[in-house]
């Protein structure tokens, strides 16, 4: 006897927005490629996007060693992670949230990423604490609703080193004239989604 069609058993239905990757981030290039990262689930949390950080990568060079570099808004750990994937050799990853940072040691643990120093704290306060033109590439990535930015923007232009990069990831378009006080100009810029993610350098 055949079922009716009403009795036959549904398959659960899968929101549009979910995806088996929505708690993982991938590492692009490096010793570490194709290595897939879990991310902690928290809603604030905005891993930046792969293409993005492909970009980015790409902008800075493929070979990052002996850099020395800071995640000041770590998160996922993934800029600072693909640096350290890329040979840099000093990077500094600092976060405030606590299972974050639990996270980011998971990570470093399983990559054994003996380069990589995961520090619970606040980001601005921790490049304000850097020496003065101490850092090859400083990543600026604070959440896209906060206030920080300017503060941020502002340690980064002090923190980064004469040929270094301030990679700056943010909801809206930094100009020239906005980067200024911090010491700093445009020198590459990619919008992607709701992300524009910028490459900034030291003035003069």
């Amino acid at each position: 006897m055949k079922q009716k069609k009403s009795e036959l058993p549904r398959k659960p239905r899968v929101p549009r927005h979910a995806s088996p990757q929505s708690h993982e981030v991938r590492i692009i290039g490096g010793q570490w490629k194709r290595t897939k990262l879990a991310v902690a689930d928290r809603p604030s949390l905005r891993p930046t996007p792969d293409r993005v950080r492909e970009t980015l990568f790409n902008w800075l060079g493929q070979d990052l060693s002996g850099w020395r570099c800071i995640d000041a808004f770590a998160g996922t750990g993934a800029l600072g992670f693909e640096a350290a994937s890329r040979g840099a050799k000093e990077v500094t990853l600092v976060e405030q949230d606590s299972t974050l940072v639990a996270q980011l040691k998971r990570v470093q643990t399983q990559l054994q990423a003996s380069a990589t120093q995961i520090v619970r704290g606040d980001g601005i306060a921790a490049l304000k604490q850097l020496d003065p033109a101490s850092m090859d590439v400083v990543f600026v990535d604070p959440p896209f609703d906060s206030v920080l930015f300017e503060a941020a923007v502002q340690a980064a232009g002090r923190a980064v080193a004469k040929d270094g990069f301030v990679y700056l990831e943010a909801p809206t378009l930094w100009t020239d004239a906005q980067l200024e006080s911090a010491g700093l100009k445009l020198h590459r810029h990619l919008k992607a989604g709701a992300v524009h993610a910028h490459l900034l350098t030291r003035l003069g």
